[in-house]
């Protein structure tokens, strides 16, 4: 296969997912779903939280730094943290507790109840996710689940769960990406910008 020939059907794989993603009315109302429970929350004065490995820990930072800077329009900031940036305290915690505790233990740091934490598993069986979750429910944290087709503990630990249409992990992560874009966008219009529009 020529590398021209592999581009092509590498970018063709990505369109098919975005594709039935937009295509699924049941997906595109979990959006939706997903995004009135982040404005709820961020409206109330919570916070919203986001963890990952890997690939997933950037979109952890990156979603929550649309958030907390801008997405598409001036405004002022809306309080998101990633669980993924501190290289002290994940090492410290890695270090004295294991590496599957990273998130949790700083959940019990600073979440609290009534906020909203994002977990990006594109597996859906990641040992540091599922303890996070186990501990944000406890909490009394909602919890929003970033997976994919494959079947995964996540599936059934989370208030909503999220499954990009693939079971690859490249276009789970790419789907991703747009679904946290597309949240954020209604998010940011609907907390700053507000219309009686359905």
């Amino acid at each position: 296969m020529s590398p021209k020939k592999f581009l092509k059907l590498y970018l063709d794989d990505s369109n098919q997912c975005i594709s039935n993603m937009v295509s699924d009315p049941t997906l595109l109302s979990l959006l939706f779903e997903i995004a009135s429970e982040c404005l709820n929350r961020l409206q109330t004065g919570n916070k919203l939280l986001f963890a990952g490995n890997g690939g997933s820990a950037a979109d952890c930072q990156h979603m929550a730094s649309e958030y907390v800077s801008r997405f598409l329009i001036d405004r002022n900031g809306l309080p998101a943290i990633a669980l993924t940036t501190d290289t002290s305290i994940l090492t410290a915690i890695g270090n004295d507790y294991g590496y599957e505790m990273v998130f949790s233990r700083q959940i019990e740091a600073v979440g609290r109840k009534g906020d909203l934490l994002f977990v990006y598993s594109t597996s859906g069986n990641s040992q540091n996710i599922l303890k996070a979750v186990e501990t944000a429910k406890r909490m009394g944290i909602s919890v929003v689940g970033m997976t994919g087709l494959n079947r995964g503990k996540l599936d059934t630990m989370c208030d909503f769960i999220f499954k990009t249409p693939s079971m690859r992990t490249p276009q789970i992560q790419e789907g991703h990406l747009i679904a946290g874009h597309a949240i954020c966008a209604l998010v940011e219009k609907q907390f700053f910008q507000p219309t009686i529009d359905k």
